[in-house]
């Protein structure tokens, strides 16, 4: 247990050690090595690249140098990432056999590395972190420890005014004045309605009864988001703090966090966070003599997505089938056990210990008019720089895209960009220059989702990517309803027997119908979500379409069923190489012989065209 001075004197003296880590002009002779330990770093052994230092500083009894873990520094495709402060070097790809080179040049000698800095999209190598235009025109607030502090250690954690917002909030806030902070922030749920946080807040606290609970949705399910884990493996003690200071507003002692199981590092990083909150008393009893009482616990999902969704998120960690419920009543009024359930997700959660330091007026004066603040996004697919970032609402698609993101690998063109997951919708390239807010991406077709953006070049079939994502929702639907169960197959087969080459113009209104009825009549979200896939890409890419069903041609070349295989007869030589490696024996043709293709036996597998020297074969 620990006093709430004895955690000041904490924050203070920590704060002075680690000063080197966010001041390049630090007053030390101390380093830090820096390695991201999250998701993506570790699957290229970012945890042996941690241990290698170690064990060479031990070797080499070297002093005044530290090796330290830390969660996503955002920038996932140059991973995995080593920086070393207070220099800032930044070094990118880095494997375990790179370490001895690392600690003798760069600790022992003072000489940077050069082959392993960063480059750029420009191609230049580039030695600091904030020189790399990806990190330029981002702003970290939900992310801003990420990268800077080790996770697992709570010291770190209070260093950088960790639980400094609870402690202004339980001595020197009442509930309404944390509520009225936080609705004049604007803030707005980062899950995907973008509800006004505060005023979820305040139908809460209003609820009658008297056992309120707080729940945190880490249930992050859309494909390729990674959001909310990065901030739940970098910075555990940010959700906590949210959620303490939630309890403390609405009239709740406990919380629950709904995390998948699929992320083994966050659930492990969140559960040594609570135990050492609750070690320092900071989780508990009486927290800090204040008469506040709090207790968190994780339950784990077993990765359902329609378990996202917060009423059948409820469902679950009461230990029933992942249903969604009848609304109203709301969960703020009959939530969690029919108590007053307030639920956030962990973006959500990771804004409100600085809305509460640093003002309602900083963070509104962030953003648009609608919406405040930032938003985290994975940016993925078909992009230079794969990774996390976090921009101002506002900021435009080409600058996420193209400045941010690098552009379009391999020379290929910018075709579209999916936000919001199976829920949202396609943004082609006329709408570049749409700025990222909730009220934005709706007119257009899309919307915000938890924070996924997929970005397609012009090699991607819009009409397979709209199957794609329906047969995701198929699979995923829980059944309850209607609509959902048996209106979204109906969808995927329509789609199926277009992209076979057998559907017609009727199947394309037909679809069309079925969308719209689906969005209107579901119970919950994913069902009135699931068709905006296959609206947006027939708002903006019907010609494809068209193309499939009129043509029997798919102009992306991506469906199988509309290709076939030709070989020409100037370029082949007759080596035999394609007929030896065709799997059906669909190629014929002598030595030296122009070969030819068997339309009926072929499978369509492309192994032809990967084996032929000569590029004969299209």
């Amino acid at each position: 247990m620990k006093s709430l001075n004895e955690i000041k004197k904490i924050r203070e003296e920590k704060r002075a050690e680690l000063d080197l880590r966010v001041n390049l002009k630090a007053d030390t002779h101390e380093k830090h090595i820096l390695v991201c330990h999250g998701t993506g770093c570790t699957s290229s052994k970012s945890p042996k690249i941690i241990e290698r230092f170690k064990k060479l500083i031990e070797e080499k009894k070297i002093e005044n140098v530290k090796v330290i873990q830390t969660g996503c520094f955002g920038l996932c495709a140059k991973g995995p990432v080593v920086i070393i402060r207070p220099e800032d070097i930044f070094y990118s790809m880095v494997t375990e056999a790179d370490c001895e080179e690392i600690i003798n040049t760069h600790i022992i000698e003072g000489n940077i590395v050069e082959r392993l800095l960063c480059k750029d999209i420009d191609k230049r190598k580039v030695k600091q972190l904030d020189e790399l235009n990806f990190y330029k025109k981002q702003k970290r607030i939900a992310l801003k420890n990420c990268g800077i502090i080790d996770p697992e250690n709570i010291d770190e954690y209070i260093a950088f005014d960790g639980y400094k917002a609870l402690e202004k909030v339980l001595t020197s806030m009442s509930p309404d004045d944390v509520i009225n902070e936080v609705t004049r922030s604007g803030l707005r749920g980062r899950g995907g309605a973008g509800f006004p946080t505060g005023k979820k807040w305040s139908f809460t606290k209003m609820a009658e009864g008297e056992q309120k609970y707080v729940v945190c949705n880490a249930d992050e399910g859309d494909p390729g988001a990674f959001m909310d884990r990065s901030i739940l493996e970098g910075d555990p003690h940010c959700v906590i703090e949210a959620m303490m200071i939630a309890g403390f507003a609405i009239g709740a002692n406990k919380g629950y966090i709904y995390v998948r199981a699929e992320y083994p590092i966050a659930v492990k990083r969140f559960q040594i966070a609570i135990d050492q909150a609750k070690e320092y008393g900071i989780l508990g009893k009486n927290i800090w003599d204040t008469g506040f009482d709090f207790d968190l616990e994780i339950r784990l999902g077993a990765g359902a997505f329609v378990c996202g969704e917060e009423t059948a998120l409820l469902e679950s960690i009461e230990g029933k089938r992942g249903h969604p419920r009848q609304k109203p009543p709301f969960p703020a009024v009959a939530g969690l056990w029919q108590k007053p359930t307030l639920i956030n997700n962990v973006e959500t959660y990771a804004n409100i210990t600085k809305i509460i330091l640093n003002g309602a007026d900083w963070y509104s004066s962030i953003g648009t008019e609608t919406s405040k603040g930032t938003k985290v996004f994975a940016l993925g697919g078909n992009v230079v720089n794969v990774g996390l970032v976090e921009v101002p609402m506002g900021t435009t698609l080409r600058e996420i895209v193209f400045e941010i993101g690098g552009g379009i690998p391999n020379g290929r063109k910018f075709k579209a960009a999916q936000t919001g997951g199976p829920s949202g919708g396609c943004i082609p390239e006329e709408h570049l220059d749409t700025p990222i807010d909730y009220e934005s991406l709706s007119q257009i077709g899309s919307m915000m989702g938890s924070g996924g953006l997929i970005v397609m070049d012009d090699s991607k079939c819009m009409v397979n990517l709209a199957k794609f994502y329906l047969g995701f929702t198929v699979d995923e639907s829980c059944g309850k309803c209607t609509p959902c169960r048996i209106g979204t197959k109906r969808m995927l087969e329509i789609l199926e027997k277009i992209t076979e080459g057998n559907g017609s113009v009727e199947d394309i209104e037909k679809l069309e119908q079925l969308a719209n009825t689906i969005k209107k009549t579901s119970v919950c979200g994913l069902g009135q979500t699931a068709p905006n896939p296959v609206l947006s890409t027939l708002k903006y890419f019907k010609d494809e379409y068209i193309a499939h069903v009129r043509d029997k041609k798919c102009p992306a070349k991506q469906c199988k069923a509309l290709s076939c295989y030709q070989i020409d007869q100037a370029k082949c030589k007759g080596c035999g190489l394609c007929k030896r490696n065709c799997p059906v024996n669909a190629i014929s043709g002598e030595i030296k012989q122009v070969h030819t293709i068997d339309e009926e036996k072929c499978i369509k597998c492309g192994t032809c065209v990967s084996k032929c020297p000569f590029k004969a074969i299209s």
